[in-house]
């Protein structure tokens, strides 16, 4: 009997042992992977990072959708660019993140408040506060915001650590555009106009915009005018109206809440030479939300679009 009890506290102090031994095994391996760097080039040089970020703060819109869409809620983020803290696409998500002022005027000192481990930016809209923000916690700066999110998003997954996340994501996506593709068939051989709506600017959109990208990889076809590989034809008068002719026609109109965008959309949609056009005796001309066709600019607004484009098409 006593051989018994003695053999039992022998087998006891070897399982506790045992169950030691793999808890700092275990503890091992968290504290090295927190210790694990990697380092991302991007539009400011190269960046190390140590461990896994967990408080990021985000200086873009599109840079918000990108780690929302790959399940991570920034600390911090810019404000939208409507007149309200978010859009509203994104503000459920968002509920729990401060604001750290706007793309084009980020607060210093918000962001240092926030003791971030990783700040992601965009060379476009802050490279005068780089070096500052980089003395706050490393920073990755996209090269521009124009035309194909895409490649922003595989960067953004690079700072996160999360490439085989945002592949996943992407893939998503491109199967959600050629799905697409697939349906409309011919009638992607419409020309499709895009035309944006500004206080105090009126512009035709051609192919490197968020839309124009969008109805590139569908395989639209664009007025001949607008079949153009840069940004947008700004500041027009109403002479070049008939450049807004096409099979059919998207406009989006940007409004802070002045109402003052709003007018100069009446005025020119009303406007004689604009009802002469062939699209809008037609009845194919439509409004669309310019933050999800425009402004935005991220993953999820690209998904959303897509949704909205297939309803105009059946």
């Amino acid at each position: 009997m006593k051989k018994l009890v003695l053999l039992l506290i022998a087998l006891m102090l070897v399982l506790a042992a045992c169950g030691k031994t793999e808890e700092k095994s275990t503890k091992n391996t968290e504290d090295k992977a927190s210790e694990e760097s990697y380092t991302v080039t991007h539009a400011m040089g190269e960046t190390t990072i140590k461990g896994e970020p967990k408080r990021i703060v985000v200086l873009t819109n599109e840079g918000v959708e990108a780690l929302l869409a790959m399940g991570v809620t920034p600390v911090g983020a810019v404000e939208a660019f409507t007149g309200d803290t978010w859009y509203a696409h994104t503000a459920e998500q968002l509920k729990d993140t401060k604001s750290v002022g706007t793309e084009s005027e980020p607060s210093l000192e918000a962001i240092a408040a926030l003791k971030p481990d990783l700040i992601i930016g965009n060379k476009m809209r802050q490279e005068k506060v780089y070096d500052q923000l980089n003395k706050i916690a490393p920073t990755v700066f996209a090269e521009t915001l124009r035309g194909d999110w895409q490649e922003n998003f595989k960067l953004y997954s690079k700072a996160i650590n999360k490439e085989e996340v945002g592949q996943e994501k992407l893939d998503a996506y491109n199967k959600h555009v050629e799905d697409l593709k697939a349906k409309l068939g011919d009638q992607t051989q419409q020309k499709v106009s895009m035309v944006r709506f500004m206080a105090g600017d009126v512009r035709i959109y051609h192919k490197d915009t968020f839309s124009g990208v969008i109805l590139e990889q569908l395989g639209f076809a664009r007025p001949a005018e607008q079949d153009i590989n840069d940004f947008a034809e700004k500041g027009l008068t109403k002479e070049r109206i008939p450049a807004m002719d096409g099979d059919i026609m998207f406009y989006f109109t940007y409004e802070t809440g002045d109402k003052e965008a709003t007018k100069l959309e009446e005025e020119w949609i009303n406007d004689p030479l604009f009802q002469n056009l062939e699209v809008a005796k037609a009845k194919k001309v439509f409004k669309v939300d310019d933050t999800i066709w425009n402004t935005a600019g991220g993953y999820l607004a690209a998904e959303l679009m897509l949704d909205e484009l297939e309803t105009y098409f059946k």
